[in-house]
């Protein structure tokens, strides 16, 4: 456990088993976070937003829980649950400096979030950041918690939650296709296989084909969520339950889903809960598949828009931006093509969270940093292409 041991000129020095570092006074992060920042300068980006707030709903929910069952002082648990609600409210975020990209199984953006929810809670108190013999970021925090739960549980709540904003964007895109479908059922065009003139097609009938295929890729993700919803709090390191009182693992998943808001449960065997990641690929696959279905359908607009003048220009897209530093007027299709590249970075990205998925080993896989980061990216940037 990490102790201070004095504060001068700004900083104060805190001291764990490997030794003392300096930590900035301002800090509500600590010494685990600043040896993190240390060993893994990977990526230089910051940890997702919605994974921050879901490792505070976490906390909170632990918290509130270990107090509920007695284990936990109710001014203690208070002021935790108090600075992981701020966290939520959005505040603290730049304190969350770890690469997302590190080893130890996420225990450094897990000992990220517990030192920083320490710090402001003693600062709740009236007490000094540092003062971890009265609120410590692993044994009041971290209370009944192995980075191997929490970690996990709150991939899952990041997930869902970014999902939700994911399926409005789809709602949102299927509404216009329908849209352009009744617009456009009265122009006839040509119908083209192997890229050759074949027989007459309604244009509202391409763009019929365009919502059911969207309507179905939102299908596979709503139904790809199903396994996220059960989680493994409380089955601490390697899923038996070590040092978590069976009613706190019964009162934290409640906790979890009245803070989330979302139906929560515990999983039915934390052992497999713990070992497995396969909830997060088959999420991956969905996306995967509907990044292919929008790929497919940019590749059409592309092909429909193409010319205008000496080529098929049977639509015309809207004019975003100048195409050309030489060519003058030059207008090109960037929206589908941007559509084109967030596809081969979903795919990408899957492949990764599939390697990552299969590299577990026995009782808990330690590759769910890249998993979740490039989970999470493809969800972002889905929804904002």
């Amino acid at each position: 456990m990490a102790t201070l041991t004095e504060v001068k000129n700004g900083v104060r020095i805190e001291k764990d088993f490997l030794g003392e570092k300096e930590v900035p006074n301002y800090a509500y992060y600590g010494v685990q976070t600043m040896r993190a920042v240390e060993n893994f300068p990977i990526t230089g980006y910051k940890i997702h937003e919605g994974l921050i707030r879901a490792f505070a709903v976490v906390k909170k929910a632990a918290a509130l829980a270990n107090t509920d069952v007695g284990r936990l002082e109710l001014n203690k648990g208070g002021a935790i649950a108090e600075a992981a609600q701020e966290i939520l409210d959005g505040k603290w975020h730049d304190h969350f400096i770890v690469d997302p990209i590190q080893g130890g199984a996420g225990t450094s953006m897990n000992m990220n979030a517990n030192e920083v929810i320490a710090n402001r809670a003693l600062e709740l108190l009236g007490m000094e950041k540092g003062d971890y013999h009265y609120i410590s970021p692993n044994s009041h925090v971290n209370m009944a918690q192995s980075t191997n739960d929490a970690f996990p549980t709150a991939i899952h709540i990041a997930t869902l939650k970014a999902l939700e904003g994911l399926l409005q964007t789809m709602g949102y895109m299927h509404d216009v296709f329908e849209l352009k479908a009744e617009q456009f059922d009265h122009v006839i065009k040509m119908g083209r296989t192997h890229l050759q003139d074949a027989v007459p097609i309604r244009l509202g009938q391409e763009f019929k084909a365009y919502s059911r295929v969207l309507e179905r890729d939102m299908k596979r993700i709503q139904q790809s969520r199903q396994h996220l919803y059960e989680v493994n709090m409380g089955a601490t390191a390697v899923g038996t339950g070590l040092n978590a009182d069976p009613e706190y693992i019964e009162a934290v998943v409640k906790h979890l889903a009245a803070i989330s808001e979302l139906p929560l449960v515990g999983a039915e065997d934390l052992v497999d809960a713990t070992q497995n990641t396969d909830a997060y690929t088959e999420v991956s696959a969905a996306l995967k598949v509907c990044m292919m279905n929008m790929s497919k359908i940019a590749n059409d607009l592309r092909l429909m828009a193409s010319g205008p003048r000496v080529g098929l220009a049977e639509i015309m897209l809207p004019a975003r931006q100048p195409g050309s530093s030489i060519m003058p007027g030059k207008v090109n299709p960037v929206m589908p093509e941007v559509i084109n590249q967030i596809a081969f970075q979903v795919i990408g990205n899957d492949h990764t969270i599939c390697l990552a998925s299969e590299a577990g080993q026995l009782e808990l896989n330690v590759m769910e940093p890249v998993l979740v980061f490039n989970l999470l990216q493809s969800i972002s940037i889905m929804n904002n292409g």
